[in-house]
């Protein structure tokens, strides 16, 4: 038997994963048709949300997703990075290059994790915060081929963040609201045939890990 659940609170979530799809944020009038309800309970939800800042409205009056999801997003970084830090070492020390965790940021991709091997001389310093556009870098394009379906299982790109680094990125998939991939970045040459399933393998772990 299915468990009870609250309408009010389910509809609530629905208005945050819909205005987060609308950029240009909506209306009253628009975001109760998206929800297909009449306006005077879409006003009683925007009214509880815009207490708890979940909700803001611009100078014309045009619903968008508040700073206070911010806050609740950033309690989970900490979360991801306890989790995804033991695969990340292992791949790391497996392979001899920097691994690292990466996540989707609106149009960027962000570092939340970076392990660096223990026994090589020489490997890619990547600061943990840095950020880049998504169409670049391996770790990027991994996570846009995870929106993807039935695509190659990682991504290989050279030189698009740091002159003579190669990147290889596989994304982590079926994780609900995560968009991440799992990457190694090394100045030296590899075999992607061997470190691809390697790095596909540990985003395969993190999703477990994460489900």
């Amino acid at each position: 038997m299915a468990a009870e659940t609250s309408q009010t609170l389910d509809r609530g979530l629905h208005v945050l994963r819909i205005l987060a799809g609308a950029p240009s944020g909506l209306t009253v009038t628009e975001l109760a048709a998206a929800l297909g309800v009449n306006r005077t309970v879409v006003y009683r939800l925007v009214a509880t949300l815009e207490q708890h800042a979940l909700i803001r409205r611009d100078s014309k009056g045009r619903l968008h997703v508040g700073l206070g999801v911010l806050h609740l997003a950033s309690a989970v970084q900490p979360v991801l990075r306890d989790i995804s830090v033991p695969v990340l070492r292992r791949l790391a020390e497996s392979v001899g290059c920097t691994a690292h965790l990466t996540v989707a940021d609106g149009d960027e991709a962000l570092a939340l994790a970076v392990v660096e091997p223990s026994w090589t001389d020489f490997h890619v310093s990547y600061r943990v915060g840095a950020r880049h556009p998504l169409g670049v870098g391996a770790a990027g394009k991994a996570i846009l081929l995870g929106r993807e379906s039935g695509t190659a299982p990682y991504v290989m790109t050279s030189g698009e963040l740091q002159a003579g680094a190669r990147g290889l990125a596989a994304p982590v998939r079926g994780v609900d609201g995560l968009e991440a991939s799992v990457g190694i970045v090394t100045l030296g040459d590899f075999d992607a045939d061997e470190i691809g399933p390697q790095v596909s393998a540990a985003a395969d772990e993190v999703a477990a890990r994460l489900a």
